[in-house]
């Protein structure tokens, strides 16, 4: 494993895990900097489930930046999960902050996510995309209307670790990863701080990698039945509207006014350009499409997702409360074994 840079970081009191599994090192140069930064702030941990020959790239690459190690077994088919929550159980600070490794933080915003885990269990940071091309912007739309009816979902959360060994852990046989670690939490009781004005970086994907998530995307809607209804009432929406160009301007125009009203929440003015609610339209069109193309997906054994089906979008909030009253305890954290020796790289 690693050895961490020499000196005590800043944020002495948490750590930064970052879960990966890479087929390519297109970006290794630039997320290497970017951790060489972090490094001086908070120690960066690294769980990294690419294959071998890449694995000891990392290792060396990261040598003296950041604990390096791959993952432990994790029950479910979401390496993701296995990802984060051997990052958890290998760290010793008590504040944690997951990160994607598009996400890029600044000290500012380090410092802020990492002091309100002084009064809460989990938080929410507001993610934006940097740069931002044509696909960027498309996708900036459905963040602007997540905000305008509460909030985002990002590629990053902080969490206090200790409450997060006590709930057990989080399902890994789930798609949308993030959404089921917010939901354990809370409903095993711990306090969320959903921070809609605490805005965190985030590099956007390849536009071919873009394309091949708007289905899986979609499929995350599963574990929220409200909103899979209205996204299912979409496409009828939009079809007897277009039949008619009076009836489809107004619904354009309500869609464009709903991601502005989003855009202008909590200070979002700030990052998220004055032309993103202009493709909210789009969006719409997608999801509306998309949403049914999900559902085909759930009757036909579930979404694609690293070689495997996943039926499962994520655990119903009611379905968490009833595990955590009952009067079992939530089953101990499976021990992380260290990786073996030719795993670690040079």
């Amino acid at each position: 494993m690693s050895g961490h840079a020499g000196g005590l970081p800043e944020l002495a009191d948490a750590e930064y895990i970052l879960p990966l599994r890479w087929s390519s090192d297109a970006g290794l140069e630039e997320l290497t900097g970017y951790l060489r930064t972090l490094s001086r702030w908070i120690r960066v941990r690294v769980v990294d489930g690419s294959p071998p020959e890449l694995f000891a790239r990392h290792s060396a690459a990261w040598q003296g930046i950041a604990e390096h190690c791959a993952p432990a077994p994790w029950p479910g088919r979401n390496g993701k999960v296995a990802g984060v929550m051997t990052g958890v159980m290998q760290a010793r600070a008590p504040y944690l902050v997951l990160a994607d490794d598009d996400v890029r933080y600044t000290l500012p915003a380090l410092r802020r996510a990492v002091g309100l885990l002084a009064g809460a269990e989990i938080v929410r940071p507001q993610n934006y995309f940097t740069p931002l091309p044509w696909h960027a912007r498309w996708d900036t739309a459905r963040t602007l209307l997540n905000r305008a009816f509460g909030s985002d979902f990002p590629g990053t959360l902080a969490v206090r670790r200790a409450a997060l060994l006590a709930a057990g852990g989080y399902d890994g046989d789930v798609l949308f990863e993030n959404l089921e670690l917010i939901r354990t939490m809370t409903a095993a009781g711990g306090r969320e701080v959903r921070a809609d004005d605490l805005f965190v970086a985030r590099i956007p994907p390849a536009a071919a990698h873009f394309r091949g998530q708007r289905v899986r995307q979609a499929y995350d809607s599963l574990a929220q039945p409200g909103r899979l209804l209205a996204e299912l009432a979409l496409l009828p929406l939009i079809g007897w509207s277009l039949r008619r160009p009076a009836r489809w301007l107004p619904l354009a125009g309500a869609a464009c006014l709903l991601a502005e009203l989003g855009r202008r929440r909590c200070g979002g003015a700030a990052v998220f350009p004055p032309t993103a609610p202009l493709w909210a339209p789009a969006w719409l069109l997608e999801r509306a499409v998309c949403s049914w193309l999900a559902v085909a997906l759930r009757l036909t054994g579930g979404v694609r997702y690293a070689g495997s089906r996943m039926p499962r979008a994520g655990t119903s909030p009611a379905r968490l409360r009833r595990r955590f009253a009952s009067p079992e305890p939530p089953a101990p954290p499976v021990r992380p074994r260290q990786p073996a020796e030719p795993r670690q790289g040079a």
